[in-house]
């Protein structure tokens, strides 16, 4: 074990030798060094290096081989691969070289703590060169008189190594100097080459792990040349309109080689090229006429050539010259077609002939005209009819018929030969059977199956179906013994209208017609859907076919999907043809959402969503309530008309009460100016039993509001007596009776409130009372039916005598009292007006009647002197308070004759208050 200062010492020497100037290396040259140095290794291949420590780093520090540790970039190579030879050389062997990286490295730790590299190689590994293969040349001419040659060869695999190619070649006296390739290890070019002599040609490749040779070859330069080709070519047209004249000029010497030659043609805008025999240039020529070319046809050229007896190469083509063939007559006729308007007048047409432009091989020249001949087949004596045009088409008015157009095409040379088109007048033959289409990459096939007769030809027309635009016609005439065509030029997703004629000898089948597309996408947009009738259970669906520009293909089927808002949706398949359908089987007062879908052979497209509700009610249901509803409103109506009809005076009485006219008033004959007297003898009773039928009361209300004195009061107690027996049947007079209105009696609250209130009804009456102490008894009034109220000019007849006091007078009324208690009668005259007063609530003023039997030659009271009436009253009238009301009570029996009737008149108002009779 080294002590610390051991390990300072030694550490300190190594830098002395590595900074010493003699150590050029450092410290690989002073302590060890491996061998082999930097070796190159083939792949694959064993390898073993030994690392070998100089003494003199053993004696100094104690460093021996077993310390040694070995590594490849820095990666440690394992222990089993080490091998100790002595206490300073050490050795690691490595089975496969592939594995091996650079640098290899050896490396000492020193007492197991300090790891120090002594010294480091670099290894290469790498493949042996393979033997060069294929080895070949060609002379190549540059100019007239200079040529080179260039060999090239298979180098073999890559070796991982520099390794270096050499191109030898030889006489077989004379050894030249190699060729050696730049940038390159497959190829070398000689310079300096002659011909007619034999040379051994061949390769060699060397590098680190060892050296390869090719084959070699002996060859003639001669024999492997590759001349220029044929210069300055020109083209010219000769005699004929089919041939063409080419001359070039020839860079090689004659006397160093002869040459053959190889011409092809096309024409211009072809792809395809045409050569011509061989044969006809097998010999050394610098022109050429090359014949069966197409009249006033433009051509491109091209001429190669190499050695005449085919050894070695032929020579690039050389530059491409066109010319063009001169005219000829037309090679046929345009091909001729007709379109027939029958729709203008019914017994002629509007014929338009239409053909074809010649293609340029046919035309064999610039078209000048073509002549079209019409002759009428129905009359043989009918003129030919010629048109000189210089279009493609020509329209004539011809009378139905059978005809023949002959037409000729025109140039410069001469006439095609004559196209002719039979229009019959009606195209009885038999059609063509089977008409189908095919879809074939770009082109679309149309097929059918020949009629039985003979045909010369078919004619197949075909347009583009559109909804916006007419169809413009395109055909193409096949010849009779085809039974199928190619129509080229039609567009994907655009549908087609085909039709097939057959033309005969003697006349044209009718055509047959398909409508075809050559590709199909699904639609453009989806139907828009509408309804058109919506019931409770079913609702009626239109829509609109689809444009034909929409379609991109054949519709088949349209599918209609339905569903309420939180339903399952329901989906109906609906024929292509249809537009419309009714929907069923749905649910009443229900919203729904339908949409369309259209669907061809490549897809579907769905329309937008529209919404619809079914009604509450169906049809009929409506009517069936509403009907019987207003049936038996009408029924009751009538009955309701019926009852009023019937009923009409009742209801009159009760919505319009009779208003009496004032102005027809006869109430001021109703006071007589004297009054009937009456006999008060006391042996005839002024009032026999059973006269009364009904007590009204009056009151009167005095200004001095003094009580009556009971002796006062005592000509009112056989009214009382006689109202008591006959209260229970009144018959109306003062009280309840049939079709009489209540009376309303005047408040204390309604002092203020004059006795002209419209709003109340009076009554009229007499008021008989007996004899104040033995005095003549006080007319008073006799109840009158009138409603009408008082006029203003009778009820003031008495205010003009009683002057400021009127205004007092009139705050006195009477009120009715028919159900007054008989307990009451002896009371003050002041307590029975309050209590009478306060029993009544009507506002209107009741007057009483009083009925005397006829048992009277005169009414009652009426017979009374005018004097004796007065005095009674005031004695009456003197012994009452102010205030108080006095109440006569009348009972009626039976109602008196017309004649008998008491006469009554107008109330006159009291100056001490009330009204009093006169």
């Amino acid at each position: 074990m080294f002590s610390r200062w051991n390990w300072v010492a030694c550490g300190f020497y190594l830098v002395l030798n590595i900074c010493s100037p003699d150590a050029s290396a450092g410290l690989v040259q002073s302590c060890g060094h491996i061998i082999p140095e930097s070796p190159v290794l083939a792949l694959g291949s064993n390898f073993t290096a030994l690392c070998i420590l100089n003494e003199s780093c053993l004696d100094f520090g104690n460093i021996y081989a077993n310390q040694i540790i070995w590594k490849i970039k820095n990666r440690v190579v394992p222990k089993d691969q080490y091998r100790e030879i002595n206490r300073t050389v050490s050795s690691v062997t490595f089975n496969d070289t592939s594995s091996l990286a650079t640098p290899l490295t050896c490396n000492i730790l020193a007492d197991g703590q300090i790891e120090q590299n002594i010294y480091g190689i670099t290894v290469t590994v790498g493949l042996a060169p393979e033997k060069p293969k294929n080895l070949s040349c060609i002379v190549h001419q540059i100019s007239r008189f200079t040529y080179v040659m260039t060999c090239s060869w298979n180098p073999g695999r890559h070796t991982f190594l520099d390794t270096e190619f050499r191109l030898r070649y030889s006489w077989p006296e004379e050894v030249f100097p190699d060729c050696i390739p730049k940038g390159v290890n497959n190829s070398c070019t000689i310079t300096d080459i002659q011909f007619f002599v034999n040379t051994e040609i061949w390769v060699e490749a060397a590098n680190a792990l060892g050296k390869a040779e090719s084959d070699p070859l002996v060859v003639d330069p001669i024999d492997i040349v590759k001349p220029l080709s044929p210069q300055n070519v020109s083209v010219s047209s000769g005699i004929l309109p089919t041939v063409l004249k080419l001359s070039w000029e020839n860079w090689i010497s004659d006397a160093v080689m002869t040459l053959k030659f190889n011409i092809r043609y096309r024409i211009t805008g072809d792809t395809s090229w045409m050569e011509v025999p061989s044969e006809d240039t097998a010999s050394p020529r610098t022109s050429f006429s090359v014949q069966g070319l197409r009249p006033y046809t433009e051509y491109a050229f091209s001429i190669r050539c190499m050695k005449e007896d085919g050894v070695g190469y032929w020579s690039d083509w050389s530059e491409e010259k066109t010319g063009i063939t001169t005219e000829d007559e037309p090679s046929k006729g345009p091909p001729i077609w007709r379109i027939i308007d029958a729709s203008h007048l019914p017994a002629s047409w509007i014929v338009h002939l239409i053909w074809k432009a010649l293609k340029p091989f046919e035309a064999n020249g610039v078209i000048l005209q073509y002549e079209v001949t019409v002759r009428d087949k129905s009359s043989l004596s009918s003129p030919l009819k010629k048109y000189n045009v210089t279009s493609t088409n020509h329209t004539l008015q011809l009378p139905k018929g059978t005809y023949e157009v002959t037409l000729i095409a025109r140039n410069s040379v001469g006439a095609s030969p004559p196209s002719v088109l039979l229009i019959p007048e009606s195209n009885s033959k038999a059609p063509v059977k089977n008409l189908r289409t095919l879809p074939k990459h770009d082109k679309l096939w149309v097929g059918w199956t020949a009629p039985n007769s003979y045909v010369l030809k078919y004619v197949i027309e075909w347009c583009l179906v559109s909804s916006s635009s007419d169809c413009i016609i395109e055909w193409q005439i096949a010849l009779g013994d085809v039974q199928g065509v190619d129509l080229k030029g039609i567009k994907p997703f655009k549908c087609y209208l085909i039709t097939v004629y057959p033309l005969y000898a003697d006349g044209q089948g009718s055509g047959e017609s398909v409508k075809a597309y050559l590709k199909q996408d699904r639609p453009s947009k989806g139907p828009t859907v509408q309804t058109k009738k919506v019931g409770k259970a079913e609702a009626v669906l239109t829509w609109n076919h689809l444009t034909v520009e929409e379609q991109n293909g054949f519709i088949r089927n349209y599918t209609i999907l339905y569903k309420t808002i939180d339903g399952n949706e329901t989906v109906v398949t609906v024929d292509p043809s249809k537009t419309e359908y009714t929907l069923s089987s749905l649910t009443s007062d229900t919203l729904y959402t339908v949409r369309m879908m259209a669907s061809t052979d490549n897809g579907s497209r769905t329309g937008p969503d529209f919404t619809f509700t079914t009604q509450k009610f169906g049809k009929g249901e409506i009517e069936a309530i509403v009907v019987p509803v207003c049936l038996a409103f009408l029924l009751i109506v009538l009955l309701g008309v019926l009852f009023c009809f019937n009923k009409r005076d009742l209801i009159k009485k009760h919505i319009w009460p009779i208003v009496p006219d004032p102005s027809k008033s006869n109430i001021a004959q109703w006071s007589p100016q004297v009054p009937a007297k009456h006999d008060f003898n006391t042996k005839n009773q002024m009032y026999p039993e059973g006269s009364f039928t009904d007590v009204s009361v009056v009151e009167i209300e005095a200004d001095d509001k003094k009580s009556f004195s009971e002796q006062d009061l005592k000509p009112f107690d056989l009214l009382k007596k006689e109202k008591s027996t006959s209260e229970g049947h009144s018959s109306g007079i003062g009280g309840s009776s049939c079709m009489s209105s209540p009376r309303q009696s005047v408040s204390d609250s309604d002092e203020g409130e004059t006795t002209q209130n419209t709003s109340s009804t009076v009554q009229y009456s007499t008021v008989v009372l007996n004899g104040y102490r033995d005095q003549t008894p006080v007319q008073v009034f006799s109840r009158s039916e009138s409603t009408q109220p008082l006029l203003d000019s009778e009820e003031r007849s008495e205010d003009h005598t009683g002057g400021a006091d009127s205004a007092a007078q009139r705050q006195q009324y009477f009120r009715q009292n028919g159900g007054q208690d008989e307990n009451n009668i002896d009371r003050p005259c002041f307590e029975r007006a309050k209590q009478i007063t306060r029993a009544n609530e009507g506002d209107l003023v009741g007057f009483v009647q009083l009925q005397v039997s006829g048992q009277s030659s005169q009414p009652l009271g009426l017979g009374m002197a005018k004097n004796t009436q007065e005095a009674a009253l005031s004695n009456i009238l003197q012994t009452c308070t102010e205030g108080q009301t006095v109440r006569p009570e009348t009972v009626e029996e039976n109602p008196l004759s017309v004649d008998d009737m008491p006469k009554s008149y107008l109330p006159q108002t009291v100056r001490q208050g009330g009204y009093m009779p006169q």
